[in-house]
C-alpha cells in the first residue's frame, strides 16, 4: 500500500513517497513514543491529499498542489492515492522507518 524511495543528503533524507488509497500509518507508528512518528517533515504534495493529526489532536488535510510542515508528533492517512515528496531528518527519519519495517515484516 505504500512505497518509498529515501535518498540521503548529508544530515538530511529525501523522501518520494506514493501511498494507496486507504493507507493509515497509524498502526505501523504504535510503540512510538505516543503511537506517533516524532520526525518533523518539510515537504510537498503531488498528487491526492493527506490526512495530518498531532498530538494535541489538531487534524488538518494537505492537498496536491501544497508545501507542508509537520512537527513530529503526528499520524497520517489517505483516502485517495496521494504522492508527496518530504525533507526530513536523516537520524530520525531513519528510526521510524526502522520501526515501521519491523511491523510490516512481523506482519507478513
Amino acid at each position: 500500500m505504500a512505497t518509498f524511495r529515501v535518498g540521503e543528503w548529508d544530515d538530511t533524507s529525501v523522501a518520494y513517497v506514493q501511498l494507496k488509497a486507504g493507507a493509515d500509518a497509524t498502526p505501523l507508528l504504535e510503540g512510538l513514543p505516543n503511537d506517533q512518528c516524532g520526525c518533523p517533515h518539510w515537504g510537498y504534495m503531488l498528487e491526492g491529499a493527506i490526512h495530518v493529526r498531532y498530538s494535541d489532536g489538531k487534524e488538518e488535510v494537505c492537498r496536491a498542489g501544497e508545501m507542508f510542515y509537520w512537527p513530529g508528533g503526528h499520524t497520517v492517512w489517505v483516502e485517495e492515492d496521494t504522492s508527496f515528496v518530504e525533507f526530513s531528518p536523516r537520524k530520525q527519519l531513519k528510526e521510524v522507518y526502522d520501526h515501521i519495517g519491523k511491523k510490516v515484516s512481523a506482519e507478513a
